[in-house]
């Protein structure tokens, strides 16, 4: 089996405190795979201009939103992120009864940053990513170092007031509102009978396979995939855990809430081994449009041992760039394809300095104890701090250019009293 799997939830009214939408998701990739958080700002292009993602080029759109993401930095997309719009995707690999394409196509995790980059609700991201399927397919290997590893997507995506599950099979696919409570997603289809947009050919598909006999009631979690598979079941025992983690929270989530549950091991959500959670992102996103969002993200693996620091968008928040270390700033990072090219050393200088303190907290028990102490100390005090801004709004919007990146600087400094 090859295990590839992450977890990503979605809190909404009446299940969060407050009247604001919580997101998170851990991203679960090679353990020895470095993730970065990069911000990119909103941009005006040209007529004919193209974008290249991983492996393919596209055409680009008249204007592209502000984004912040948390990715694999080897590659274009995204695992994970938001954008100005306070609009927040993660993707999932999933497998189906289709043999998911390994020719080069667009990765799910270019699809998170394109829908990110081009839509301004959810639902849009919705039309934004079923377009792009329909346009350029979905294909290639997922992994830096393994050139047959292709798997089909599942998207949560969320904005101020719903949240939207896309579950795709190739070009087909098909999608869920979810306005109110709690759901989760994991490396498996979880749309069954409620599907309010789907591909207009995806059930004709499926009875042309002699999948569906196009007379019993049509769930696309039963028609598409398969029942019984090794990955299917792990992924189905991390989907329980998650639901039942969620269900505890109910009427009562925040922030620190949804970080407990990607911060949970015994159920696998934070996952340890050859794959692990290689990074973790929590959204805020009020359901006030006066009112900003806040996401917070690791950078670095196992949440347990990381500490969550806060991103905003506000004006001139690309002065990131100038102020914070290379990995979090402003380029692209260089588009490598990875089978032809040895690999670059990737790790930022934060993630570096977290390699040697999760090694301490490993060997040196009290040594460790300390240092754990210190970023749960940190990351709380940037939740109360971020607690006022989600209730108060914006003071002075220029202190918090540097959110992101001073947090990381202070993070820093606790491992280097290690």
């Amino acid at each position: 089996m090859h295990p590839s799997s992450c977890d990503t939830f979605v809190a909404l009214p009446p299940s969060t405190e407050g009247q604001c939408i919580i997101f998170g998701k851990n991203s679960d990739r090679p353990c020895d795979e470095v993730q970065e958080v990069v911000y990119f700002p909103a941009k005006d292009y040209d007529a004919d201009e193209k974008v290249e993602c991983t492996y393919v080029e596209i055409e680009q759109i008249a204007h592209t939103y502000a984004v912040v993401l948390s990715k694999p930095a080897w590659l274009w997309g995204a695992e994970m992120g938001a954008n100005e719009h306070q609009v927040c995707i993660g993707n999932e690999a999933v497998w189906g009864r289709d043999n998911a394409n390994s020719e080069e196509a667009l990765l799910g995790m270019d699809l998170v940053r394109l829908g990110l980059e081009r839509a301004d609700t959810a639902e849009k991201a919705v039309d934004v990513i079923t377009d792009l399927l329909e346009k350029y397919g979905q294909g290639g290997s997922c992994m830096e170092d393994d050139c047959g590893f292709t798997y089909h997507n599942s998207f949560l995506i969320s904005d101020r007031k719903e949240a939207w599950l896309l579950e795709t099979s190739g070009k087909y696919w098909a999608a869920e509102k979810v306005e109110g409570g709690y759901r989760n997603i994991s490396n498996q289809y979880g749309i069954t009978t409620k599907i309010d947009k789907e591909h207009p050919e995806m059930r004709e598909y499926a009875q042309s396979k002699g999948w569906w006999d196009g007379n019993t009631e049509f769930s696309f979690a039963t028609v598409y995939s398969f029942l019984t598979t090794a990955r299917i079941e792990s992924a189905g025992s991390r989907y329980c855990e998650g639901k039942k983690l969620l269900e505890k929270s109910d009427g009562c989530m925040t922030a620190e809430a949804m970080m407990d549950i990607l911060r949970d091991k015994e159920s696998g959500i934070n996952m340890e081994g050859m794959f692990m959670t290689t990074g973790s992102m929590v959204s805020v996103v009020p359901a006030n449009p006066a009112l900003p969002g806040v996401h917070y993200f690791t950078a670095t693996p196992d949440p347990e041992r990381s500490v969550f620091k806060p991103f905003i968008f506000v004006e001139n928040a690309h002065l990131l760039k100038e102020t914070s270390s290379p990995s979090f700033g402003p380029d692209d990072p260089v588009k490598i394809k990875p089978r032809f090219q040895s690999k670059p050393d990737r790790k930022h200088p934060l993630f570096v300095k977290h390699e040697l303190a999760a090694a301490i907290i490993e060997s040196y028990k009290d040594k460790g104890q300390k240092i754990t102490e210190r970023m749960r100390q940190l990351e709380k005090e940037s939740i109360n701090e971020m607690e006022k801004i989600l209730t108060q709004g914006i003071e002075e919007p220029d202190n918090l250019v540097n959110l992101f990146s001073s947090s990381v600087q202070k993070e820093m400094s606790i491992y280097g009293k290690s």
